[in-house]
């Protein structure tokens, strides 16, 4: 037809305005939300002191969270797929900001417990409908490099909530303490925000009033080739998928991952700032460091595992690395410099795995058993995420040395990254379907297209 855009034009000017369209919006929500549940670990430096709380109160506390957030992870991920996420997010974002509030006025670990857990119930199904979200907009080579946008906020709030964080504890309005103005001004943003998400999010792609419609067609028609390819290889229910072996994998890597995780975030100021003898508001400054180094390492790992289309090694290698190189941390004869660059190597190799993790879980089944499993996958994400805390808490109030820490959580990370082996269907062709895994009815590996 005599004026019609070539099908490549098309299918790149809809691709760039859905990039700038949804991934800065997620991206700015995940930041303040991964800021409000981690900011836990700037306030520490001075709120374990004020309220007397050892660091079993604190790592329980801390880990708590994680119990209240497993509760509605399938749930979230579900009601995404089905019912949109636009409603969905601006629920979870006013309430985990009101809860961000209420953990700004704790006076006892009773009350410290309970406001972890809401805030955990409040935020739950965020991240697997996010996922969920990105994998209903985006085709399946472009996955990966869009998950990425999104987890980078992860080390992003990380790095700057740590000057952050440090500049509000300096403050002491109206007779309280910084600690806890760092709960109540970072809870804000998520109240605000909760409100803007329900007037500028988008559901699914059909209802892109700002896509051409050319443009809309053809991000729709991609998506439905994909669906029809995974429909090829027969229906698989929700139940059936989190029976498989490869969903049970998947969450079993994320459950040994997020414990080394959860411990080398939380306690990352604390240790800075005991080998460094600077005041919390500098430790938690200097604590974003190794995050910036993160960001790095999100950008080339996604880059290259949607470069070649391999997702096993690019999720094993630096999970392997991590559990080498964190123990170099111990090392009695480190100066407070050698040490802040091996927290930075340590951290570059943790969160390199990330973007392709969190493509296969996606691209293994039907859409909706595909939602249940993110979900299914998040609850043992969760489940590490307690675990980790609350037994690092009980490890340091019984005086052992940090470095037996260390060690079993560098143990965590070659765990899950050796685990990555054990999934089947491995390959690295990065946009066929071509043969059936016995169980999950496609492979793995060559849906991780991302």
């Amino acid at each position: 037809m005599p004026g019609q855009q070539p099908i490549d034009l098309v299918g790149a000017a809809a691709l760039r305005k859905v990039r700038r369209r949804i991934l800065p919006f997620i991206f700015l929500l995940y930041v303040v939300a991964f800021l409000d549940r981690a900011n836990v670990a700037y306030a520490k430096l001075s709120m374990s002191a004020d309220l007397g709380f050892s660091e079993a109160v604190y790592g329980f506390g801390a880990g708590v969270f994680f119990v209240g957030y497993l509760l509605l992870e399938v749930p979230g991920a579900l009601i995404v797929n089905r019912w949109g996420a636009r409603r969905w997010f601006a629920r979870i974002l006013l309430s985990w900001g009101i809860c961000t509030l209420f953990v700004g006025f704790v006076q006892t670990p009773r009350q410290f417990y309970f406001s972890r857990f809401l805030l955990g119930v409040a935020e739950a199904g965020f991240f697997p409908g996010v996922i969920v979200y990105l994998n209903q907009w985006f085709p399946p080579q472009y996955r990966a490099r869009a998950v990425a946008r999104f987890i980078m906020a992860t080390p992003i709030a990380l790095t700057i909530g740590g000057p952050i964080s440090g500049l509000i504890l300096q403050l002491d309005w109206f007779g309280l303490p910084g600690w806890r103005w760092v709960f109540i001004l970072e809870g804000l943003p998520a109240i605000i925000l909760g409100f803007v998400t329900w007037m500028y999010m988008t559901d699914r792609p059909n209802q892109a009033r700002w896509l051409k419609p050319e443009e809309r067609d053809w991000l729709c028609k991609e998506l439905e080739a994909e669906a029809r390819a995974k429909a090829g290889f027969g229906k698989i229910t929700v139940f059936q998928a989190l029976r498989q072996r490869n969903v049970i994998v998947l969450a079993l890597m994320t459950f040994f991952a997020n414990i080394g995780i959860q411990g080398f975030f939380l306690w990352l100021p604390t240790t800075l700032q005991k080998a460094s003898g600077l005041p919390p508001y500098l430790s938690a400054t200097i604590s974003g460091l190794p995050f910036a180094v993160a960001v790095v390492s999100l950008l080339l790992f996604s880059w290259s595992t949607d470069r070649t289309g391999e997702r096993h090694f690019h999720t094993a290698i630096p999970l392997i690395l991590a559990g080498l190189i964190f123990p170099i941390t111990t090392l009695p004869s480190l100066s407070f410099g050698w040490l802040l660059f091996w927290l930075c190597v340590s951290s570059f190799a943790i969160y390199g795995f990330g973007p392709s993790y969190w493509v296969l879980p996606t691209v293994t089944l039907r859409e909706s058993a595909a939602a249940a499993a993110v979900g299914f996958i998040n609850i043992f994400s969760g489940l590490g995420g307690f675990v980790g805390p609350t037994l690092i808490g009980a490890i340091l109030t019984a005086q052992v040395p940090f470095r037996v820490v260390v060690f079993l959580l560098s143990f965590c990370f070659v765990c899950s990254g050796a685990l990555t082996f054990a999934l089947r269907g491995r390959t690295s062709d990065p946009h066929q379907l071509k043969a059936k895994d016995p169980e999950l009815g496609v492979t793995l590996g060559e849906q991780s297209t991302g």
